[in-house]
């Protein structure tokens, strides 16, 4: 896996083209994804949480309506972009260049205790992957930090 920012051989995050050992950000950014990957959290784990995590969202009678009204036929492309975003998220891997706010403000279906539910399913795939807790309290830090600024963004609470 090889992105400006990350760079893993052996399942290892090694020094990524132009990482340079005098800058704080790039040292910084190496060791965290080195800690993330000892966790267990490779691309390719957070692409399978990320793909039974909806699967899961498709199947909950709240959640399914709102998640098809929006992303309809589109889930090869939403699934594409979620992986991003969760590798980025993670890794700090500079994958995903979205705004996840500006997308989801419009959304006039979801009400605030959505995102509980949502925080329920994504907590409960994260074990059922990766079945540790360890990457579970990782994972929520950064699903309930989003969840916030996107309340925060659509309904004014956090």
């Amino acid at each position: 896996m090889y992105s400006q920012y990350l760079k893993i051989e052996n399942g290892k995050a090694v020094k990524p083209d132009g990482y340079d050992s005098s800058n704080i950000v790039h040292i910084r950014r190496l060791d965290h994804q080195r800690r993330v990957l000892d966790l267990g959290l490779s691309p390719t784990v957070l692409s399978s949480i990320v793909d039974e995590f909806y699967y899961r969202v498709r199947s909950n009678p709240v959640l399914a309506p709102i998640f098809e009204a929006k992303v309809g036929n589109n889930w090869d492309q939403h699934l594409v972009k979620m992986k991003s975003f969760w590798i980025s998220v993670a890794l700090n891997a500079g994958t995903y260049s979205g705004k996840p706010v500006t997308a989801h403000i419009p959304l006039n279906n979801v009400q605030p205790w959505h995102f509980d539910i949502w925080l329920g399913l994504f907590r409960q795939t994260v074990l059922d992957v990766t079945g540790s807790t360890e990457a579970v309290d990782f994972m929520m830090v950064r699903a309930e930090k989003m969840a916030n600024n996107l309340k925060g963004a659509m309904f004014g609470c956090r």
